[in-house]
């Protein structure tokens, strides 16, 4: 028996490759430099695998940005305004894609499925003419076979990456995008036929978008990519490799019979009705990659329960063609657990990052093979069963509280035009207000303050003096600039999810606990390993001090309860709805409490609330009805003059905005100009929405700085379907990634673009 991983970290277990990005983006270090850091991170990562026994290891699943953007440079399919002639595409075209430029934006960035890892999306059209125009997936499986490691490379599957992308402005509707799979091909067969050249033996096409609810013609589209291909895989193992849920019984069949694939990957975990389908029938002839160790979740394989599984499938794959494998790439999870000095022994024991998922993975396919590890298997039956019967987990009051919930507890008393009237009387604000979403930029000097206050190295006196000033500032540029609804800048916030599970029980920390989450962003989920309670109140001081500097109102801000659990590494021993039901209850607590201090605008932010969609419609309504409760939940006791705010982020809103009109907030704040304002089609096809709402008018994931004037377009395209009388203008998202030199600039035009659009409101009138 044998072993295979999905796909790695690439972001490296001291986030090596962030530094060496970022510092090449401010100009501080050369693109041979970067070459260099992420050359040693992709060599320490082969070696790992090696020498933890894995057979089939991963190769171009490393990447500068992500693997969709990858796929876009390999085909050359680079949108015409980032002027590219042709020739192999370097680090400035690339960049430009995924950051934009001083001339021109950056492509739409979405969430990949149901993660919070992001990629740049493709545009795709009639006219996109494809060249083979980065040999990456070569050039690194020739940098790992010098050293000795025969890798798989990887590559996006041909469809997936279809219909993963989107249509390019001005493509009519009726265009198909699956349409160019045969201009696409001729670019993988070139690459398929260079690998084989270069001596590989096996190939991997990872086509996640075969679990989605597919038609006949886009299951037809695997067929047929599949079938043209067949001829160039000659003398090559394909791997299909699919992940995130179960298939369909069409899509199954689909994949079974493809007769140029050797071997087809499924996610054991979170498709585990996959298993039904498998027993039912398996083709003979090929081998089975069984993704029984969890790839998005930190927890400890259960070894004996998979063990178990894989006996079973012994009967119905060959012998010899069943292997053992991660149930999706590990991108998904932390690096390593060795780097974590301050979790206690107990708690560490119910956990395995990425480099112990290896070791499982090993374990699991020794034992196979009658080569079991007895002392390995036995320390893992002891830590599930520590964890099972640890008296931390659970908590009677908390337990009591979620069983109390009524139906009145998640529901406000009155509508939202009512509570708007008595809001703006209470408020006073200009048509068309101007807010920002939370978070101003988190400089070396803040991150240094909480670094040091952490580390004991000043006093709490100290602290909250440097903390003060720092919001004092920020309150300050908010005031000069003409911002309306303000925000304290969250100086004291390392991130908006870590930042309340720190103060909420049943949740663990880590030191180096990262996960990328797009090109140099990383984000440090908390663990929710137990039930979940708010001991004392988390915001309300901080909050107090800043609404005291200003006259203006001052926002409240928090993160909602679906955002902190599909941003969280959650416990997998209960239903995930019990786990949000117990957050929502902490933080109403919170929101009760900010009420109670005089704070009239509460943000809750759920930015996470779509991501955590399952891919299948089956399963979807139920999701919603549990997300959408839960955030209800926290603001439903407030007063009718009390404004709730909610923002979210990066994702395709536009199918769940009957969910997001029910969440009944009274302002929504929603990404909109990075997707093109594609938003607002929703609202041009009809959907009445009543409450406030700002689509972003620019985008700040770019250090591109917008002018007033390409502001003013986008606030007058939103004026055009919805009224000026509900509309909010704002970024697409939080400011911390951002300079101060950038966010001064574009908050100064977005500013004057409203004050614009406010005087052509008046004197149309």
């Amino acid at each position: 028996m044998s072993s295979h991983i999905v796909g790695y970290p690439r972001v490296g277990p001291k986030r090596e490759l962030k530094f060496a990005l970022e510092s090449f983006w401010d100009g501080k270090s050369s693109a041979e430099e970067l070459q260099k850091v992420t050359s040693d991170l992709r060599v320490s990562i082969w070696k790992q695998m090696a020498d933890a026994g894995i057979k089939y290891i991963p190769s171009n699943t490393f990447s500068f940005y992500d693997q969709v953007l990858d796929t876009t440079a390999m085909l050359g399919a680079v949108p015409s305004r980032y002027g590219w002639k042709g020739g192999e595409i370097g680090f400035d075209v690339y960049f430009s894609m995924a950051r934009g430029n001083v001339s021109v934006p950056a492509m739409e960035m979405t969430k990949w499925f149901d993660t919070n890892y992001h990629y740049i999306v493709p545009e795709l059209g009639p006219d996109v003419e494809f060249s083979y125009a980065s040999r990456k997936a070569v050039q690194e499986y020739k940098e790992a076979k010098a050293l000795g490691v025969d890798t798989v490379p990887v590559l996006v599957g041909p469809v997936s990456y279809l219909l993963l992308s989107k249509l390019a402005k001005g493509v009519e509707k009726s265009f198909s995008l699956l349409s160019l799979v045969d201009k696409i091909l001729p670019v993988y067969k070139q690459v398929v036929a260079e690998l084989k050249a270069a001596g590989a033996s096996w190939i991997q096409f990872d086509e996640p978008t075969l679990v989605m609810d597919l038609d006949n013609h886009q299951l037809d589209a695997f067929t047929h990519a599949y079938e043209e291909m067949e001829s160039s895989f000659s003398g090559m193992n394909v791997l299909l490799e699919t992940y995130f849920a179960d298939l369909t019984a069409e899509a199954y069949n689909i994949v079974t019979s493809l007769k140029s694939i050797t071997a087809i990957g499924f996610d054991l975990v979170r498709g585990p009705k996959t298993l039904d389908l498998i027993r039912n029938g398996f083709p003979p002839g090929k081998y089975l990659f069984a993704g029984v160790v969890d790839g998005r979740n930190i927890w400890a394989n259960d070894l004996d329960a998979s063990l178990s599984t894989l006996q079973a499938l012994e009967g119905v794959v060959v012998k010899d063609k069943l292997v053992v494998s991660t149930s999706c790439s590990l991108l998904h999870t932390a690096v390593d657990l060795v780097n974590e000095n301050k979790l206690d022994k107990e708690l560490k024991s119910w956990f395995a990052f990425a480099t112990q998922k290896l070791l499982e993975v090993n374990a699991l396919a020794k034992a196979l093979s009658g080569q079991k590890d007895e002392a390995f298997f036995s320390a893992n039956a002891a830590a599930q069963a520590s964890r099972r019967l640890s008296l931390r987990v659970t908590n009677e009051d908390v337990q009591k509280a979620i069983a109390a919930l009524k139906e009145s507890d998640h529901r406000r008393a009155t509508n939202v035009a009512v509570r708007l009237e008595a809001q703006q009387e209470k408020l006073n604000l200009p048509m068309l207000p101007t807010t920002t979403i939370g978070s101003f930029p988190q400089t070396v000097g803040v991150r240094k303050i909480r670094r040091e206050y952490k580390a004991g190295k000043i006093s709490e006196e100290e602290y909250v003096k440097a903390v003060k000033e720092e919001i004092q500032q920020v309150i300050k540029i908010q005031e000069e600039l003409g911002i309306d609804v303000l925000v304290h800048g969250e100086p004291e916030r390392n991130d908006m999810v870590e930042y309340f599970g720190e103060q909420l029980s049943g949740f663990a920390f880590t030191e180096n606990g990262w996960v990328q989450s797009y090109g140099s962003r990383c984000v440090k989920p908390p663990i929710i390993y137990g039930d979940v309670s708010r001991p004392k109140p988390m915001t309300v001081f901080w909050s107090t001090l800043a609404q005291s500097m200003t006259e203006r109102p001052m926002k409240g801000m928090l993160t909602g309860p679906v955002t902190i659990l599909n941003w969280a590494f959650v416990r997998n021993d209960q239903p995930r709805h019990e786990t949000c039901y117990q957050i929502a209850l902490a933080m109403k607590n919170e929101v009760d409490d900010l009420e109670k201090a005089g704070i009239r605008v509460i943000q809750i932010d759920e930015a996470a609330l779509r991501e955590g969609l399952p891919l299948r419609k089956s399963e979807q309504s139920f999701y919603l009805d549990w997300a959408v409760r839960s955030f209800r939940i926290t603001n439903s006791a407030v007063r009718d003059a009390t404004q709730i705010h909610t923002h979210m982020c990066y994702s395709n809103f536009n199918e769940i905005i009957h969910s997001i009109i029910d969440m009944d907030a009274d302002v929504v704040t929603i990404e909109n100009s990075r997707s093109d304002q594609k938003l607002l089609s929703v609202f041009r096809e009809g959907v009445k929405y009543d409450a406030g709402i700002g689509p972003g008018v620019y985008d700040i994931h770019s250090p591109r700085i917008p002018s007033a004037e390409e502001i003013g377009g986008r606030i007058n395209t939103m004026l055009a379907v919805l009224d000026s009388r509900i509309v909010w203008i704002n970024p697409d998202c939080g400011l911390k990634t951002r300079k101060y030199a950038e966010v001064k600039a574009a908050l100064s035009n977005m500013v004057a673009a409203a004050k614009l659009a406010r005087m052509q409101l008046a004197s149309a009138k």
